[in-house]
């Protein structure tokens, strides 16, 4: 059953009442408090430019556990041989903008749209929102951001301009020892390359529970 939010009244209906696909509401808006209240609560905004705004809770999630992400013989290659220089919250505008427009083999256009956009910054402006960020020399070539419930980062996207570059950004956050999960949302092959499972709605709201 899909539900219809109310503009004047920050709330969400139960998220194991969401369809099979993870759908759960529309509507409400995009303000500081009503995505942090999504988030708390494993729900996540998504939709395109033009529609309502879809809030969506899949029976599944996608995770990382850090301590599980795989690295390969390259990619240690990479951390060994200093080819990136990673830092976190420098350029999060910018990190959002490349993540919004980079391209993305079968997808017609971008979820991150400009008020989403606009609604994380605001996010990381609080101190909830957060970006890595992946640096050759003065140039940005990879990153992600997402949001930081207690001690799970909840990943919205990731962009990478130079080979491995996104790959990097993951693994490093995996490293860092504030992040006992690192929610992706959605699988794909590339997630699961990493070490990416699938965990139960109930599971993931616990973790998100922890403090």
């Amino acid at each position: 059953m899909v539900f219809s939010l109310p503009q004047d009244a920050l709330l969400f209906p139960d998220p194991a009442l969401a369809d099979p696909d993870g759908l759960l509401a529309i509507g409400g808006d995009l303000s500081p408090e009503r995505l942090i209240m999504a988030y708390e609560n494993g729900i996540f905004p998504w939709f395109s430019e033009g529609d309502p705004i879809c809030w969506f809770s899949p029976p599944e999630r996608c995770v990382i556990f850090p301590e599980e992400v795989k690295v390969s013989k390259s990619m240690k290659k990479v951390f060994k041989d200093g080819t990136f220089n990673i830092k976190m919250n420098t350029a999060f505008a910018e990190v959002i903008k490349h993540c919004a427009s980079v391209y993305r083999k079968g997808q017609g256009g971008t979820w991150i749209t400009n008020d989403m956009q606009k609604a994380y910054i605001r996010l990381h402006e609080a101190g909830v929102a957060h970006s890595v960020e992946v640096w050759q020399g003065n140039e940005l070539v990879g990153g992600l951001y997402g949001l930081k419930i207690n001690h799970v980062f909840c990943g919205e996207s990731m962009f990478s301009l130079v080979s491995n570059a996104s790959k990097a950004a993951l693994i490093w956050l995996c490293r860092k020892p504030e992040f006992q999960l690192i929610d992706c949302q959605v699988p794909n092959d590339h997630l699961f390359s990493l070490g990416a499972k699938l965990i139960p709605r109930a599971d993931y709201l616990k973790y998100l529970k922890q403090v």
